[in-house]
């Protein structure tokens, strides 16, 4: 851990006392991470020596909050000494973020900034003394639930936390023998209200910042046993795209949901579905302002009462102020958690507690059974992907840039309203890059005018009502034609040229193209699209272009949410160019230069795609007598594995599995047994079972141990890969094995590994295999397992485990030190490395070879032959070349269909 440490802190160390947060014994487990478990003990010790380097005298630490244990010990730490923090986002470079940390670095000045980098905690004093005077009880600043980028924040008590920890510790039953999930950033309330009301009833913590579309989320919840996982209502609604199954969970005992408004609807379809395996799904409704809680729903009540907020969390107490005719007023809730107050300047920090209650700003209603129902909100702020919004700041930032406009809730949007139709279109992607939000968070009208009440207030009832009709009708795109009420003329859903709507469109388009998908959809996701491995690398690199380095999760992600991706960087780019620009016009330089990429300059590329070009070049180069590096084809099947996994095995339901698996094993099936059955007719060079692909299984009736090498064993890659292709597909046909791979993905992949390293020993009568052994289905198909071993590899220890295997399996294989360096080295590739960066010249012809890759290895059999012993560079080309050529006369030939539709419609439309 790295600090700077002035002498005068050095001297002054803080007394370790009892923490509210830490409340389990010293052997207990309180957090699970990438380094293994850390127990209350261990924890202790750190919280005690990361105290003594804040030293005793009270400081205005900034925290840049990650989901880590550095972030919690610091935290703690810092709570432990009395220092108030201020918890930023640590995890996001997004423009927005970037600009509340500026502002909260400019406007309040810590003393202090800590920092979690590399998985190492860096302590910035930035000076002796604190610069501030911090009012006794004042221990926490948390930005307000919003993102709109105003360094205005909610001043926190240790009260407040304790208090309201205890209180969600409480309803929720935690027990030591819990274990939680840090599924939403620290520096959001209810993130940090996960750690906090776990570790003060002693239970654990999985530390993770993995999203919930990623299948090795839930193989680190499940091999952690976590008992509770907490949602915003965006999560559950990747939760359901992503056809992930937290209810069959076995350690799971309840599912939380905060952070915006869930419709009743599936409110109660959760409800329904988490009592259905015995499970608790817990509605609540809370606020920064009161440290994250203020009520939930009891869950017996949740499938009967969906539209209910529930009741007052423990400690805690709400009422309806002045309610009308019908029972309806402003909700107001008082209680211990209750905040001191909000700071706008660093001189609010010395300010004590003001409010003894907390006016919410929602209108409510207390129903005859005692629960609390929202009705509307009196305030003008609005909730979207669990993120308060202020609205008037909405219209306060557009005016700055000079567009008049209105700003209204429509549902799970912002509407905008403006006369200013040239700026319309500017206004998605400038709010995107304002607030962090996405861009198809704001939806834009023209009106004719901003409309004024006879007392000259804002009179938005037009803005209201369009917002309205686009909620009833559900149209997402709406094109409002009708004469609207008090000068609205129609609605005009745009994105900015650069903002995220364009860039999901760009995405579409590109699905629509590579994928032969013209049906395609923002709201599709490459998997969901039914991508395969064949079609991946094409797709990488394009989007690569438009997004830039890709997450690991990209194929499951929808268009939109790449296209939000993409539209982040965008911003984040052009802002540091921008500063960049700044810095240099102030040294007198002048404006910066644009920056532009030379040919030489690199861009990445996918681990996985690049080893598919190795692997084909060493195949062919070894054949042609250039290289003489064998173990490449063995390789690839490993990637073929890993791909299959990723791609064929992401369906969302198991027929959709099956289908993808044999629609893959077809692409690589249909167009080898036509080119092999059209070289055998014509030379003779093959048998039919060769060209049928089962001359492993069918061609040596005596059997593989007493077999020698022959042209007719040149496929066996080929048949191999339809083998295991079609094993998978026959394993997830079975329902509960299906299931099995999406509870436990990474356990049963090591198991059919186990199993495939049996058979090969079995049927090879040992550890070393022959000379045609090592070519056969059962000798090879364990490589098959193991790449998809890798792709469900989700944890480090799950990537030892697979390293492990991969070393185990491939020595004494071979009985060739050589041959296995080359596939142990390709194998550990595959688990350790992501992406590869590469000369951007290189790029088109090292993604075309690995496209090409089946087709260069059908074809180079036929060519390389003539020319190995004179020429084997020459050999070598030709055999690409050759490959190359096929493969994209393959690729045209897969569109005549498609050519042939286009024409006989334009045939009929003619006549």
């Amino acid at each position: 851990m790295a600090s700077v440490l002035p002498a005068s802190i050095a001297r002054s160390r803080a007394t370790p006392v009892a923490h509210p947060f830490l409340g389990g014994g010293d052997e207990q487990v309180a957090l699970v991470g990438e380094r293994g478990a850390t127990s209350y003990g261990e924890l202790r010790d750190r919280v005690v020596q990361r105290s003594a380097l804040l030293g005793a005298d009270r400081r205005l630490v900034m925290l840049a909050a990650r989901r880590d244990e550095e972030t919690i010990v610091s935290l703690l730490a810092a709570l432990a000494g009395g220092h108030p923090v201020i918890m930023i986002d640590g995890e996001s470079d997004a423009g927005a973020a970037e600009t509340l940390r500026a502002g909260i670095l400019a406007e309040y000045d810590p003393d202090t900034i800590v920092s979690s980098v590399d998985g190492e905690a860096r302590l910035e004093h930035r000076r002796d003394a604190s610069a501030h005077v911090l009012h006794p009880d004042l221990a926490l600043l948390l930005s307000t639930s919003g993102s709109t980028g105003s360094p205005k924040l909610v001043r926190l008590s240790r009260g407040n936390l304790v208090s309201n920890a205890r209180s969600i510790a409480e309803y929720l039953a935690l027990t030591p023998a819990d274990r939680g999930a840090t599924t939403l950033p620290p520096h959001y309330c209810y993130g940090l209200s996960i750690i906090t009301s776990h570790l003060a009833a002693g239970a654990s913590v999985l530390l993770t910042d993995r999203s919930v579309v990623e299948p090795a989320f839930w193989s680190e919840v499940e091999a952690a046993g976590v008992t509770s996982i907490a949602g915003v209502p965006h999560s559950f609604d990747l939760i359901e795209a992503s056809g992930a199954r937290p209810l069959e969970l076995p350690a799971l005992r309840c599912l939380t949901q905060a952070g915006g408004k869930l419709g009743p609807e599936r409110v109660r379809r959760w409800a329904r579905a988490s009592a259905a395996h015995g499970l608790d799904f817990v509605v609540m409704y809370g606020a920064t302002e009161a440290t994250a809680r203020m009520a939930y729903l009891p869950p017996a009540l949740a499938e009967e009462r969906p539209e209910a907020i529930g009741i007052a969390i423990p400690g805690g107490a709400l009422r309806i102020d002045a309610p009308d005719d019908e029972g309806c007023g402003e909700l107001v809730y008082s209680g211990p958690n209750v905040m001191m107050g909000y700071a706008s300047t660093a001189a609010d920090l010395a300010r004590g507690p003001e409010l003894d209650e907390l006016r919410t700003g929602d209108l409510a209603r207390l129903a005859p059974d005692g629960l609390v129902e929202i009705v509307g909100r009196s305030s003008r702020f609005v909730k979207l992907f669990g993120l308060r919004v202020d609205l008037d700041r909405i219209e306060s930032l557009l005016a700055e840039k000079g567009i008049p406009a209105y700003a209204v809730d429509a549902d799970d949007a912002v509407l905008i309203g403006s006369p200013s139709f040239d700026e319309l279109e500017c206004v998605p992607g400038l709010l995107a890059s304002a607030t962090g939000l996405p861009t198809r968070s704001f939806r834009v009208a023209m009106v004719q005018e901003l409309a004024v009440t006879s007392s000259g207030k804002p009179d938005r009832a037009a803005l209201r009502a369009i917002a309205e009709r686009a909620v009833e009708s559900a149209v997402e795109s709406a094109l409002v034609t009708e004469p609207a009420p008090v000068g609205a003329v129609r609605t005009l859903e745009r994105a900015a040229t650069d903002g995220s709507a364009a860039l999901a469109e760009a995405v579409r388009s590109l699905y629509a193209v590579v994928l032969d998908r013209p049906d395609a959809a923002v709201e599709d996701s490459f998997v969901a699209l039914e991508g395969d491995s064949l079609a991946y690398v094409e797709a990488v690199v394009r989007l690569e272009r438009l997004v830039g380095e890709l997450p690991r999760d990209w194929p499951s992600l929808t268009a939109v949410e790449l296209g939000a991706i993409a539209s982040e960087r965008r911003a984040s780019a052009s802002s540091g160019e921008r500063r960049a620009a700044h810095r240099e016009a102030d040294r007198g330089g002048g404006p910066a230069a644009p920056a532009r990429a030379s040919r030489w300059s690199t861009a990445t590329l996918e681990a996985p795609v690049a080893l598919r070009a190795l692997a084909i070049i060493l195949i062919v180069g070894t054949h042609a007598n250039l290289l003489g590096l064998q173990g490449g084809a063995h390789v690839l099947l490993a990637v073929l594995g890993y791909n299959l996994a990723r791609f064929q095995l992401a369906g969302i339901d198991r027929a959709a599995r099956v289908r993808s698996l044999l629609r893959a094993t077809a692409m690589i099936a249909v167009p080898a047994t036509l080119w092999i059955g059209a070289v055998g007719l014509t030379t003779g060079a093959y048998e039919p079972t060769t060209a049928l692909l089962v001359n492993s299984w069918l061609g040596e009736p005596a059997g593989w141990a007493s077999a020698t090498w022959s042209e007719q064993w040149r496929f066996w890659f080929i048949e191999a890969a339809v083998a295991g292709a079609l094993l998978l597909a026959l394993l997830v046909a079975v329902p509960a094995l299906d299931r099995l791979e999406r509870r436990r993905p990474f356990a049963l992949a090591l198991g059919a590994v186990g199993l495939a390293l049996a058979a090969r020993v079995v049927a090879t009568g040992g550890i070393t295999s022959g000379a045609v052994e090592r070519y056969a289905p059962p000798g090879v198909l364990w490589l098959l397992a193991l790449g998809w071993l890798v792709a469900r590899a989700g944890s480090r220890s799950q990537r030892v485990v697979s390293s492990v295997v991969a070393v185990v399996g491939t020595v004494g294989f071979f009985g060739d030190a050589q041959r296995e360096a080359v596939v142990i080295a390709g194998l550990l590739a595959l688990v350790w490395v992501r992406a590869v960066r590469l000369p951007r010249i290189l790029m088109p012809m090292v993604t075309a070879v690995a496209s090409a890759s089946l087709f260069v290895y059908l074809v180079h059999w036929e060519l390389y032959p003539l020319l190995e012993d004179d020429a084997p560079l020459a050999a070598t080309a030709v055999s690409f070349a050759a490959g190359m050529l096929v493969w994209a006369l393959w690729r045209r030939a897969l569109r005549l269909p498609r050519w042939g539709r286009r024409l006989a419609v334009r045939a009929r439309s003619t006549t």
